[in-house]
């Protein structure tokens, strides 16, 4: 044990901390006068805040600001959903929700490229028949529980179930899948180049499903308490006295393979009508919602055309391209999207959406769009005749009289059709519209190809694969060639570019796509439509890709966040 001299000890710390010039600073303070020494501590707290100020800045600017966790989303949709569930999601609701607790072996980007999700890696066979996928070891479903290969298989092989029903099936029948461990390998039978983005499909645990018959499916509480992979899980669902879901509280998910989303949590309002959303957006019961025009919205380009179809089957007159082409140019494209979109889209007169890679066909620009038609169909050999408010070609023995545009009874196309006849009635071409519900709309008249003239929108895929639309083997039901177009070239390169895992070839081939459907006008195309996303001005990190379905905006979901850090550089992530 060491004796220690205390006394002597704290005699020699107290004269450790004796500093000469704050001792003749003391005693110059003393000398002053009470006035003086109150004007001296004054100034010496001022210099003091000062001097901390000053340092305080200094390190505000020299840390960074980070996205921190915290903080929630109210947001707002249209409809109740029903299955939480990808392999039976139906309404936007339900793919919303899937997307947000689902996870799949890809998943989308903000740049809308497709990447590992629940993979870790994945290669393609040189026959792109082929495509093997090695399972992350660290995945986990939102209890905790491994994501396993046969995990994969079964919900792949659910969705192959015909009696399930799924809206998936169509995708996934014929392609064979094996587990091995941890990697998961499909097989088709012939190559098809867009099927990666199949593999985005939300992967359902074997464990929990197992046992629930195709018939019980449907009505399994999984269906509204699911158990994924996503970002999020459901923490509560609140119904109305009818049963129907009015809201859903999504949590962060801790097991997300790429760590816990910043939002702690997500709510969800469904509402029947969009009005009734929009006025809940306004009184800022939500505070974001898609398709619902704001000040501060987000917006992105839909892989959606719309525009008017022709079936010459119907009106043998459409067969002409100069006719066609005249009804095309008439069209006055950035004044319908300014008066019945509200500008909220992109002018297009060829096939393909804008966002994609694929450069768009200019689209003409004219003073006098009706003057420009008429001289298609007059160096043609068309005459019009104003009498009977008709144009007649004597030497085809056809005439161009009253067109009947059919298309579906709601308020965007209702707007679009009105601006469409009134372009073609200043041709001199009288038109009528006719209002279908949307289920007599597609039963009645598209299958039925019962129409001379189709307002409609076509939903392009994320691949871009056109085959549906634009084959000739898909002109009568259940193909979606409503143009009833037929061409071998197109039809070489529809085939060739769905064929192709190489992507500048791919692209090669949609870019001749456009510009051949486009430069013979099998329809007047008029535009695509914008993506609008209301969100609140402190919402960060929020990157919109090119939308598919409206779910696609929750690409980026698990970067949104609404507080923040201030770090050293060396911490910032």
């Amino acid at each position: 044990m060491i004796d220690v001299d205390l006394p002597r000890l704290r005699e020699q710390l107290q004269r450790s901390w004796r500093v000469p010039l704050f001792e003749q600073l003391a005693e110059r303070v003393r000398a002053f006068s009470p006035g003086d020494r109150i004007l001296f501590y004054a100034l010496a707290a001022l210099a003091s805040t000062v001097a901390l100020s000053g340092l305080y800045a200094l390190q505000q600017s020299l840390l960074v600001e980070v996205p921190a966790y915290g903080g929630s989303l109210r947001e707002g949709a249209v409809g109740s959903p029903q299955f939480i569930n990808p392999l039976l999601a139906i309404s936007d609701a339900d793919h919303d929700l899937a997307t947000l607790t689902y996870a799949g072996l890809m998943g989308l980007s903000g740049s809308g490229t497709l990447v590992p999700v629940l993979a870790e890696s994945y290669t393609v066979s040189p026959d792109g028949k082929s495509y093997t996928f090695v399972l992350r070891k660290n995945a986990r479903f939102s209890d905790g529980t491994p994501v396993t290969a046969n995990d994969v298989v079964f919900t792949v092989q659910k969705a192959q179930d015909p009696s399930l029903k799924s809206s998936e099936y169509a995708d996934w029948a014929g392609v064979n899948v094996v587990a091995d461990g941890g990697t998961v390998r499909f097989t088709l039978a012939k190559p098809y180049a867009p099927f990666l983005g199949l593999t985005t499909l939300g992967i359902l645990p074997e464990r929990l499903w197992k046992n629930v018959s195709s018939g019980e499916f449907p009505f399994s509480s999984l269906q509204t308490n699911p158990v994924g992979a996503g970002p999020f899980k459901v923490e509560r669902v609140s119904r109305d006295a009818s049963g129907l879901i009015k809201s859903i509280s999504l949590t962060a998910n801790p097991y997300y393979i790429f760590g816990r989303p910043y939002l702690d949590t997500i709510h969800f309002n469904f509402y029947s009508r969009i009005e009734d959303l929009a006025g809940a957006l306004r009184s800022g019961n939500v505070e974001s919602a898609y398709d619902v025009p704001s000040s501060v919205g987000l917006t992105a380009p839909y892989a959606r055309v719309f525009g008017v179809f022709f079936n010459p089957n119907e009106k043998q007159v459409y067969a002409r391209e100069e006719v066609r082409k005249a009804l095309s140019l008439a069209l006055d494209r950035r004044a319908i999207i300014q008066t019945a979109l509200g500008g909220y889209a992109t002018a297009i007169i060829g096939p393909v959406p804008p966002g994609g890679g694929v450069k768009q066909t200019t689209v003409p620009q004219s003073t006098d769009y009706v003057a420009t038609a008429a001289r298609i169909l007059q160096s043609a050999g068309w005459v019009y005749d104003g009498t009977l408010r008709v144009w007649k070609n004597a030497g085809a023995k056809q005439t161009l009289e009253q067109i009947t545009v059919r298309t579906s009874n709601v308020p965007e196309l209702k707007s679009v059709a009105s601006a469409v006849k009134a372009d073609w009635e200043k041709l001199g071409i009288p038109v009528a519209i006719e209002l279908y519900e949307s289920g007599d709309l597609s039963q009645n008249v598209i299958r039925a190809r019962n129409y001379e003239a189709l307002l409609y929108g076509m939903v392009i895929g994320r691949d871009q694969d056109l085959y549906a639309f634009w084959g000739s083997q898909e002109r009568n039901d259940p193909g979606l060639n409503i143009a009833l177009y037929a061409n071998k070239t197109v039809d070489a390169l529809l085939e060739d570019a769905r064929s192709s895992t190489d992507e500048a070839k791919r692209s090669a081939d949609l870019q001749k796509i456009e510009d051949i459907i486009a430069g013979e006008y099998p329809a007047a195309f008029i535009y695509a439509p914008d993506f609008i996303y209301a969100v609140p001005d402190d919402l960060q990190g929020v990157v919109l890709p090119q939308i598919i379905i409206p779910a696609d905006r929750f690409a980026t979901v698990a970067s949104w966040y609404r507080t923040t850090d201030a770090v050293w550089p060396f911490l910032a992530r």
